[in-house]
């Protein structure tokens, strides 16, 4: 387990503690939050550049033969002598 250490100005941390923020579990809760959003802003990301790459989406078939195939290579290095 991790202590932490904060310094707030003192409007802030008056408002944290009303809203029940400052307890360890308010604060992991935030931490938590935040850490989903920071996920999902990433993800747009992501998606805003895949875009921007001009690459044609997949069909379903071309995603299951990427699939199967994956699962074939894996197979065989699984199989083969020595592994």
């Amino acid at each position: 387990m991790t202590e932490l250490t904060v310094t707030l100005p003192d409007d802030l941390a008056s408002k944290a503690q009303a809203a029940g923020l400052l307890s360890s579990e308010g604060i992991e809760r935030a931490l938590r939050e935040a850490l989903r959003r920071e996920a999902g802003r990433k993800l747009l990301d992501i998606g805003k550049e895949m875009r921007a790459s001009d690459i044609p989406p997949m069909t379903e078939d071309e995603i299951q033969a990427e699939i199967e195939a994956y699962r074939a290579e894996r197979r065989a290095t699984r199989n083969a002598p020595g592994a």
